[in-house]
């Protein structure tokens, strides 16, 4: 993202304009935090329990070949719903299948759902992979209509009649750089209105204006991802909360 900068030129009284190409840089972990994950184990959480677990000081969901998921199934945080925040995580997976981390989103307890823990909404997906667009970070539109929302790269806004891309954050070249393949890494999601901006390893890579009137989403709840298929693991700790007043 290029950020314009004004520079009064001396004597001439001359006002010009540079872009900088410094990416920009994720919110740090100061302030008034709350804490999601003991460490110890699941309080304030609920999910399946033959999938979720603590391990190690880190929550852990996995499922077997013995234990599939019937459909995608979710650990939901039980705080309530959320409007305005900065959400960080810190997160590991398998590569056999995805996982996600679910924001403004809604617990869905009616209709032909297929477990107890489905949850629907804005979600930042979790891949341990490399290669572009299949990779951690964009903005999936979990049982919704529009799909990946919001490509890692791009800052976009999805208006009443589509999406519109804007500009280009992050490449793949540099996205290889930033992201640590079989390891940890960190996310930061900040919601704030209608904007979204997903950061990783301190990295800005989307922003994204939802700008669709009957689909863009104020406030919801917090939940972690096991997805349906291959069996699969993802792991989850530093779970850490920043409420942004209204």
């Amino acid at each position: 993202m290029r950020i314009l900068i004004a520079i009064m030129l001396p004597f001439v009284g001359l006002v010009t304009s540079v872009y900088s190409d410094e990416p920009a840089k994720a919110p740090t972990r100061t302030g008034d935090l709350q804490r999601l994950f003991n460490g110890n184990d699941l309080t304030g959480w609920d999910g399946d329990p033959s999938m979720w677990s603590v391990r190690d000081g880190v929550i852990r969901g996995e499922t077997t070949a013995s234990n599939p998921a019937k459909g995608n199934t979710f650990l939901i945080w039980k705080g309530g719903d959320l409007k305005n925040f900065e959400l960080f995580v810190k997160f590991r997976s398998t590569a056999a299948n995805n996982s996600g981390i679910q924001y403004r989103s809604k617990h869905i307890t009616d209709g032909s759902v297929k477990n107890k823990w489905v949850v629907r909404g804005y979600q930042h997906e979790i891949r341990n992979e490399l290669e572009f667009p299949n990779v951690s970070g964009f903005i999936y539109d979990e049982g919704g209509k529009r799909g990946r929302l919001c490509l890692v790269g791009e800052k976009a806004t999805w208006e009443a009649d589509g999406k519109k891309v804007t500009d280009q954050l992050i490449d793949g070249a540099e996205y290889k750089k930033l992201f640590r393949l079989d390891d940890w890494n960190e996310t930061v999601i900040v919601a704030k209105g209608n904007r979204i901006q997903h950061f990783l390893n301190g990295r800005l890579v989307l922003d994204f204006l939802d700008n669709e009137p009957k689909l863009a989403l104020p406030q919801g709840i917090i939940a972690l991802q096991l997805h349906a298929g291959n069996p699969m693991w993802a792991e989850f700790k530093d779970l850490e909360l920043k409420k942004i007043p209204d």
